[in-house]
């Protein structure tokens, strides 16, 4: 049972014993009022209410008491048993003492239950009461060994883990003074590597300058000897070829001129045969005014030599003229 069922019971038993007391309290004062109006004087029956009211007050007081006393795990000795047992045989007597005078048995154990009940009630809820703070406080008790276990146990794993902390860093540290150990180690041994290296290439480098040098000499010496040959060369292949371009330039003016003296002549014999009556061949025309325009001929001359109207030859003059053609250059008559 936990601490909610154990205050769960407690409360009932409360609300149960305060109901049993508010009942007992109110059917008291119902049945002692008249006993007690019936043996007051008439001027003083308004005060019958007083005595069981008195009463049932004490009833109050010890049942709250109590119940206090117990929740704090106390004893408040003898006199809070006489005064319970007190009450409670007060508020038995006057609740059956109207019965008993009229010898009426029954009403005698009636009236005997409310009061009865309320002494055992008061009896019973005070023992439930002590043994409810007995079971609380072993409850706690437990709750707070099973935290003082949780705590120790908290505190041994917190131990283990700082353990482990500290021994991870120690190693980390171990391993990190190694690492800077082995990387000093190998720095220093590159250093020598690159230090031998470089040596090693310094002496390298000089050796390939000197060859280099010597190559580069010698490539000088063969560059100059090739180009004063080269030079040679290109001096007889100019020479070669200015003579052979000699040659094929004359060739060419030669045959220029044998050409132009060829056009010449088929000019000359187009044109010798004069004035025709009729319209010749168009391409035997074109001929003619072709050569015609080229000898500077007018545009009548070269009608009267083809035949054709002066629209058409002229056309063609034009086209010479678009098509460049020089009149004091000597050029083949297309076939």
């Amino acid at each position: 049972m936990n601490s909610v069922q154990i205050r769960s019971a407690e409360r009932a038993l409360s609300v149960g014993t305060w109901l049993i007391v508010a009942g007992a309290m109110l059917y008291s004062i119902l049945t002692v009022t008249p006993l007690m109006a019936a043996h007051t004087p008439d001027d003083w029956d308004w005060t019958a209410p007083i005595l069981p009211l008195v009463v049932d007050a004490a009833v109050v007081i010890v049942v709250r008491l109590d119940s206090v006393l117990a929740r704090l795990g106390g004893d408040g000795g003898r006199w809070p048993v006489v005064l319970r047992w007190m009450t409670g045989c007060m508020t038995l007597a006057l609740n059956v003492t109207d019965s008993a005078l009229r010898k009426d048995l029954v009403g005698v154990a009636v009236h005997a239950v409310a009061p009865l009940l309320l002494i055992v009630t008061a009896e019973t809820g005070l023992a439930y009461r002590r043994a409810i703070t007995t079971a609380l406080a072993a409850h706690n008790a437990q709750q707070k060994a099973e935290r003082a276990e949780h705590e120790k146990a908290d505190r041994k794993r917190r131990e283990a883990a700082e353990q482990r902390a500290r021994e991870e860093r120690e190693h980390a540290a171990n391993l990190a003074r190694e690492q800077r150990e082995h990387e000093a180690r190998l720095a220093r041994e590159q250093t020598e590597r690159e230090q031998a290296a470089r040596r090693e290439e310094r002496e390298q480098t000089e050796a390939r300058e000197r060859a280099e040098r010597e190559a580069h000499e010698r490539r000088e010496r063969e560059r100059e000897q090739q180009q004063r040959e080269r030079e040679h060369r290109e001096r007889e292949a100019t020479q070669r070829r200015e003579a052979e371009g000699l040659a094929r330039e004359q060739a060419a003016r030669r045959e220029q001129r044998e050409r132009a003296e060829q056009a010449a002549r088929e000019r000359t014999a187009l044109l010798s045969d004069g004035p025709v009556t009729e319209k010749l061949g168009e391409d035997h025309a074109r001929r003619i005014v072709h050569a015609a325009y080229v000898e500077g001929l007018s545009v009548r001359a070269a009608v009267d030599l083809c035949g054709w109207s002066i629209g058409w030859v002229n056309g063609h003059y034009q086209e010479l003229r678009d098509q460049g053609v020089s009149t004091s250059t000597s050029v083949e008559v297309p076939a």
